[in-house]
């Protein structure tokens, strides 16, 4: 445990970013096998309807360091190219 009090502040702000990143995190990739499991059952306008969601949301993590850029633009495309192909 850290000594100085700056240190100590900081490393509780660290524990309660690093809880807030894990639960969006998991929160986005809930989102993503959701959509891979309506792919798999071809329900292309449930599956595209929960992809216009979760685009944004993908985008907004890129700004807050949860992915990098490349990672979500992967992952991004690969459902896209999914959803894409079940017509």
């Amino acid at each position: 445990m850290a000594n100085i009090k700056s240190a100590k502040k900081r490393l509780l702000q660290s524990i309660k970013r690093s809880e807030i990143n894990k639960k969006r995190r998991s929160m986005l990739r809930g989102k993503v096998k959701s959509i891979n499991s309506l792919v798999n059952s071809k329900k292309a306008n449930e599956a595209k309807k929960l992809f216009m969601d979760l685009e944004p949301a993908m985008a907004k993590s890129v700004n807050k360091g949860l992915f990098k850029k490349n990672t979500v633009a992967r992952v991004l495309s690969r459902i896209s190219k999914k959803i894409k192909s079940i017509k």
